[in-house]
Formats: structure tokens, sequence, C-alpha cells
């Protein structure tokens, strides 16, 4: 038998561990590891989403930006923003100020030099920004967002805590991820294509297979619908709600800081 202090170090390193995909990392290992599958894929991100799903993410960005209502007088903190279509279409909707984040560097140079491009430089403050330390002050902001990033997050739970703390009273958080399939027919042809096309895409196109098979794998691990929507309440936001696209394939969850 183990004794208390056995037993409190054996909790103490489970509890240290978290998800890279299907594997278990300790938690200090994963930002390491998903910064270098960011740096890799960043080059090729736009256009390998559009393989990935067939261009099906800008319809859901598209029903994000709607549910997100986009004001002239309302700040948006994207989180995980990288190579800024969420911060983009804001402003181009009419939005006010926009703060385009992510943690990783690659992806941010991304985003920075499309902003360039799109004329909107001057319209977006760019931040190398962990989700579980924003550096911005309590209430500062109307609306935060995170789309395809909270499942990278080492602790997602603190993420959804630091989005709350940071919203004004009134504020709202929306969350755009992969979620679970409710379907279950289309389930064996959606594993194939997440297993066995999407490395070989990701190989083919950015030259580089693990990385797609860590974010096929990564869509598997996150929580379902319900449990985000319970780690949301749990981080102190109220009217959780969430709609799902596609039959579940991608969900939109909305919570308020009231």
């Amino acid at each position: 038998m183990m004794n208390n202090n056995e037993n409190t170090v054996s909790q103490s390193k489970k509890q240290q561990t978290t998800d890279f995909g299907f594997k278990q990392v300790y938690d200090k290992e994963k930002p390491t590891l998903v910064k270098a599958v960011f740096d890799s894929v960043a080059p090729k991100y736009d256009i390998m989403n559009d393989l990935m799903s067939l261009g099906i993410h800008r319809i859901w960005k598209q029903i994000f930006i709607q549910e997100l209502n986009p004001c002239p007088n309302q700040s948006l903190l994207d989180l995980a923003g990288g190579t800024g279509d969420i911060s983009f279409n804001w402003l181009k909707r009419g939005g006010g100020t926009v703060y385009l984040t992510d943690i990783n560097y690659s992806m941010l140079h991304v985003g920075q030099e499309r902003a360039l491009n799109l004329g909107y430089i001057n319209n977006i403050h760019l931040f190398c920004v962990d989700g579980e330390a924003i550096c911005l002050p309590d209430r500062s902001v109307d609306r935060v967002t995170i789309s395809f990033g909270l499942r990278n997050c080492t602790h997602k739970k603190n993420v959804l805590k630091e989005a709350r703390r940071v919203l004004k009273p009134g504020g709202r958080f929306l969350c755009l991820e992969f979620s679970k399939l409710i379907i279950p027919f289309i389930r064996p042809l959606y594993d194939a294509w997440s297993f066995q096309a999407l490395p070989r895409i990701g190989q083919i196109i950015a030259k580089d297979r693990d990385s797609y098979q860590y974010l096929a794998e990564s869509i598997r691990t996150f929580p379902d619908q319900e449990t985000l929507k319970s780690m949301m309440e749990n981080a102190g936001m109220e009217h959780v709600t969430y709609q799902n696209l596609f039959g579940g394939i991608a969900a939109i969850h909305s919570g308020w800081r009231i």
C-alpha cells in the first residue's frame, strides 16, 4: 500500500499531465510541442484549412461573425487569432478596436502580413499572448473570441477564466471549435478523412505529416459540447449556449459576463 506522501506524489504527477493528441505529456512540455506544430504549419496554414475542411471553415467563420454581431463602439480580443480571419471579418463588418493575439510568433507574423496587405494594420493591435495569462486589465473588452485554438491550450479552464476576467459586464465570449459528431453513420467517413487523408495532405502540401496527425487527434480529445458548456459555466460565464455546425463537426459556444 502507498502511504499518504506517496499517494500525494502520485496524484501530483497525474495532475501534471495533459493531452497532446492521443498522447499524454507533462503540462510543461505541451506548449513547446504545440509551438513546434504551428511553427511548421504557419506558412501553409490558410491553404491547409481550405483543403482540410473543403472550404467549409469559411462558412463556419461567417456564422461565427454573424453571431458575434460586430459594432463600431465595441472592442474585440481575438485569442489564438493567428492568421487573422476572425479579426479581419470583425473589422470588415464594422467592429471596433481589435486585439489580435496568439502565443505563436510564426502564426502572428502571418496575421501581421495579411493585415498589411488588407490595409487593416492601423486598426489592429497585435500581441504575442498566452491565453492563460492575458496582458489586459479586468473588465476591459466587450468581446473575446477563440477560433480553433482552445483545443491546443494546456489548461483550458484557465483560458476560460481569463476570458471572463477581461470581459466587461455585459460582455460576451464565443468559441468556435471542432466538437463531437452527433450523426453516427457519418463517423466512419469522418474518421477516414481525419486520420488517413489529412496527414497525407499535410505531407504533400506542408511537408509535415506528424503535425496534421496531431491536429486530427486533438479534435478527438477535445471536450464535447456539454462538457465545454459546463467548463464555461464553472469559469463564471452565464447564459451559456452552443449551436452545432454540420452535425457537430464543429460547434459555437457562447457565454456572457453579467
